[in-house]
C-alpha cells in the first residue's frame, strides 16, 4: 500500500467515504447564551463528578480502615496463643 502524502492521492476518507463534506454553521449573531448554558452544563457534571469522586475515597478510606483492623485483629490473635 502506498503512502498518500502531500496534495497528489486520494486519502482513506475520500476511498471510503462518498457522502457530501460535513457543513459547519456558523453563527453571526452573540452566542453568549449557548455558551453560558454549555459552560453551566459542564459546570454541573464537574459536580457531580467531583461529588462521586469523594464519595468513592471515603469509602475507599472506610474499606481500608476496616481491612487493616481485620488484619490487626487476625495478627494479635495469632501471637497471643498460649
Amino acid at each position: 500500500m502506498e503512502g498518500n502524502h502531500g496534495s497528489y492521492g486520494t486519502s482513506w476518507a475520500d476511498q471510503w467515504d462518498d457522502g457530501p463534506d460535513p457543513i459547519t454553521v456558523t453563527s453571526k449573531g452573540n452566542n453568549s447564551s449557548g455558551t453560558a448554558k454549555y459552560k453551566q452544563k459542564v459546570g454541573e457534571g464537574l459536580g457531580k463528578t467531583k461529588a462521586a469522586a469523594s464519595s468513592g475515597m471515603k469509602k475507599l478510606k472506610e474499606g481500608t480502615s476496616v481491612g487493616i483492623n481485620w488484619i490487626k485483629t487476625k495478627y494479635n490473635k495469632t501471637t497471643h496463643k498460649h
